[in-house]
């Protein structure tokens, strides 16, 4: 069982955090879409471009049901991996943290460039849409919900580590 899962949107930090995170825990991380990429053998956006989402959303469930069972690290899911109505579930039991992030400090941090394949076309737009859709099912799943708004990725993983040590 991982030891902590970290859910949030594009620019929330999952894996920069989740690098810090576990090299602090000493484990460590394993990154749903870094995966599924290497499992692929090209990019997340070639597979929406080429397969569509539900193709790519078939694979990031498999994933993500493998990784909770198997990896004991650091896993950070995709943004979209906690809306998959079969993979909600699956994080109940699990340490849960939720990387909130406004749209002013994801714009910084991602970019919205071509790579983020739902953020394509109008990227602002599309991510507060994707916020406003997600953040319930974020805060449902988690078990910490932490600010990432002007703060280093240092002192985000340094706040995770405080947050696992209380439970």
């Amino acid at each position: 069982m991982p030891r902590v899962v970290l859910v949030g949107p594009p620019g929330s930090g999952k894996s920069t955090v989740g690098g810090l995170l576990a090299r602090l825990l000493g484990v460590a991380l394993h990154d749903t879409d870094t995966a599924v990429e290497a499992a692929q053998g090209r990019t997340i956006s070639d597979v929406f471009v080429e397969d569509g989402e539900p193709a790519f959303r078939a694979l990031e469930r498999a994933e993500v049901a493998r990784a909770l069972a198997e990896e004991d690290g650091v896993l950070a899911l995709g943004g979209g991996a906690p809306m998959d109505r079969d993979t909600e579930p699956l994080l109940h039991g699990h340490t849960v943290v939720f990387l909130d992030v406004g749209i002013a400090d994801a714009s910084k941090r991602v970019g919205f460039d071509q790579s983020r394949p739902l953020l394509a076309v109008n990227p602002r737009a599309s991510w507060v849409r994707l916020m406003n859709e997600r953040r319930p099912v974020y805060e449902r799943v988690a078990t910490h919900r932490v600010d990432t708004a002007g703060r280093t990725p240092e002192d985000v993983a340094a706040e995770i580590v405080r947050l696992l040590a209380q439970r």
